[in-house]
C-alpha cells in the first residue's frame, strides 16, 4: 500500500467508526450463508488483529437498528438480529448478538470485524 493511500486510509479510520447490521428472520438464514467463502486478502482486510467483545442482548434489534442509525420504518419491518461494531484505530469490534444465536450468525458478524461491509 502506498504512502498517500495509508495516510488516507488511516484519516478515513479516525473519523468514522464503522458499522455493519444483519437482518434476516431467526431460523430462516439464506443459503449462501452456510455456503464457503473466500476471505479477502490480508491486505485488502479492514483490520486484521481485532480484539473482538460480544454483547448478548435480548434488546437486539433496538440496539442493532440504533447503532447502524437504520429508520424506525425499516427497523419495524426488517430488524436487525444482530450486528457488528467496529473501530479501526483500536483494532477493536463488539459483535451484538440476541441470547439464541446460531454458529452462522455470529461467524457472520465476526467476518464484519475483519472484512467491513462485504454484502454489496
Amino acid at each position: 500500500m502506498n504512502h498517500q493511500r495509508k495516510a488516507a486510509w488511516m484519516l478515513l479510520s479516525l473519523v468514522f467508526t464503522l458499522l455493519a447490521g444483519c437482518q434476516t428472520l431467526p431460523g430462516n438464514l439464506p443459503a449462501h450463508e452456510y455456503e464457503p467463502f473466500k476471505p479477502l486478502a490480508v491486505e485488502k482486510r479492514l483490520m486484521n488483529e481485532v480484539r473482538i467483545r460480544w454483547e448478548v442482548r435480548e434488546d437486539v434489534a433496538q440496539v442493532c437498528a440504533k447503532a447502524i442509525q437504520m429508520g424506525k420504518e425499516q427497523a419495524y419491518i426488517t430488524p436487525p438480529m444482530a450486528c457488528a461494531v467496529w473501530g479501526v484505530p483500536k483494532q477493536e469490534c463488539t459483535v451484538i448478538t440476541g441470547p439464541k444465536p446460531t454458529h452462522v450468525a455470529l461467524g457472520h458478524e465476526v467476518r464484519h470485524c475483519f472484512e467491513g461491509r462485504f454484502h454489496r
